[in-house]
């Protein structure tokens, strides 16, 4: 009955189906066989069966793109380790998803005695505004730095947003530190097209603290392996969970008060600066970058040097 409603693991041995329980229930009953669903439910276990959910494994790559999305996170792990044994500090950075701010739905449950009452609809009109948290993650120190836009996520708000973490935290955590590793996504505000991102980098933290940036970004689709994700984003998010997040205090509160059992601490706050978009950067200044790409990818890798 379920040879081809069956899937399964040949390491292990475990199997699954896509029949609920009572379905099952019901079709043994057409054979004359009367079970309830919960003693479907107790065979199916003891026959090695698991409710599974659908693992996006697979890639839809060439072979030529995986072996160029393995070279490039073999060169991310060898550039960590040589940043790490030198003492030289790490950053993951990313913009978290985009928040209304007013009384909306926020995911997930909190406990309360009664339940906080909410906005019907989630209307971008009726919104205090948008909250566009910046965030870095600190692999060496396990701290994270959060800068809460109330404008657009544009490159030049990125780098700020770096610079910052390192004016307030970065120089005092690393002061021997003359090299900076960040780690990034392949697109956003921090992209690996995006020629403001690089213009602000070379002006904000390369020419103005005289120290190297090396930026290492992650190929398409694989940011999920970009460490701010899941050691920083998904905290922050379970943090929050189920608590609207009514005005951009609250917003920066939350995300203060995020913690976690390795220790994980962090700092945010708001930036209320308005940012442009659109704007773009002359051909006569990309060319004055002190710009080094890498050997290895170098549209993935470079470094900027001080002027």
């Amino acid at each position: 009955m379920l040879k081809h409603e069956t899937a399964g693991d040949p390491m292990t041995g475990l199997k699954w189906t896509r029949k609920t329980t009572e379905k099952i229930a019901e079709e043994l009953a057409t054979h004359g066989v009367k079970v309830s669903a919960n003693t479907v439910g107790r065979i199916l276990k003891n026959l090695k069966f698991l409710l599974r959910v659908n693992h996006k494994k697979l890639s839809s790559g060439s072979k030529a793109d995986q072996d160029e999305r393995n070279e490039q996170f073999i060169y991310i792990s060898k550039l960590k380790e040589q940043f790490a044994h030198a003492g030289h500090p790490i950053i993951s950075v990313d913009t978290k998803k985009k928040e209304l701010v007013g009384n909306f739905k926020n995911a997930g449950v909190a406990w309360n005695k009664e339940p906080v009452l909410v906005k019907d609809h989630d209307f971008r009109s009726e919104a205090k505004g948008m909250a566009a948290p910046y965030s870095l993650y600190d692999v060496l120190a396990n701290r994270g730095f959060v800068c809460v836009g109330m404008s657009s996520d544009t490159a030049e708000f990125a780098v700020d947003s770096i610079e910052k973490w390192w004016s307030s935290e970065g120089r005092h955590l690393y002061p021997n530190a003359d090299k900076l590793l960040i780690l990034a996504d392949g697109g956003g505000s921090n992209g690996v097209k995006n020629k403001a991102w690089k213009f602000n980098l070379q002006k904000q933290l390369c020419d103005r603290h005289k120290i190297d940036v090396t930026v290492c970004h992650y190929p398409t689709g694989a940011s999920k392996w970009n460490p701010v994700e899941h050691r920083l984003l998904s905290e922050i998010s379970k943090n929050w969970a189920g608590r609207p997040l009514d005005n951009y205090e609250t917003v920066v509160n939350y995300i203060r008060t995020t913690r976690t059992t390795t220790g994980l601490e962090v700092n945010a706050c708001l930036v209320e600066k308005t940012y442009e978009t659109g704007i773009k950067v002359p051909d006569k200044e990309m060319a004055a970058l002190s710009l080094h790409r890498h050997n290895t990818q170098p549209k993935r890798n470079y470094t900027l040097h001080p002027r």
